[in-house]
């Protein structure tokens, strides 16, 4: 029987997202409380908006996410949610013209922090350089939203 080394190039690609997140926590991007009629989910209020989090379920720290492509498409995942309750994910244009949203489920990843959210989206990745785009999370668990994350939103041009 043998036995192989672990590969180091692993523990590169999962430095590398740990780096991007902890660069998108470290923007200073303070959260926004507003929501549209097309990007809020059905109930969603001002009210529940201004709700302070406590959750025990909750991880200490800021919402955050990052993005990553996965398959040829957009990813985005985040941390700091409420594990097992739901995640809504919105990726809009810059001028909050909607592009794609769904809800998830946030689930239990040992390193990232409270409840994790990944979502793929059906956006093709990677693009051009140059954010026209932003995506953003609501934790429904305490009714927070998290920062916004500018993203490159690839587009036809013929």
């Amino acid at each position: 029987m043998h036995t192989f080394r672990r590969s180091v190039s692993g523990r590169a690609r999962r430095s590398a997202v740990t780096a991007t997140a902890l660069a998108v926590v470290g923007l200073g991007v303070t959260p926004t409380a507003t929501a549209t009629t097309d990007a809020a989910p059905a109930g969603l209020t001002t009210q529940a908006l201004s709700r302070t989090p406590s959750s025990p379920d909750k991880a200490p720290g800021d919402l955050y996410l990052f993005q990553y492509t996965y398959r040829g498409h957009l990813k985005i995942g985040g941390g700091n949610f409420t594990l097992g309750d739901k995640v809504y994910i919105v990726v809009k244009y810059n001028t909050d013209k909607l592009r794609y949203h769904s809800t998830v489920i946030a689930k239990s990843n040992p390193p990232v922090p409270g409840g994790a959210a990944y979502l793929e989206t059906n956006i093709t990745a990677p693009c051009a350089p140059g954010n026209n785009g932003y995506a953003q999370a609501y934790d429904h668990g305490t009714g927070t939203w998290s920062p916004r994350l500018p993203v490159a939103i690839c587009q036809r041009i013929d």
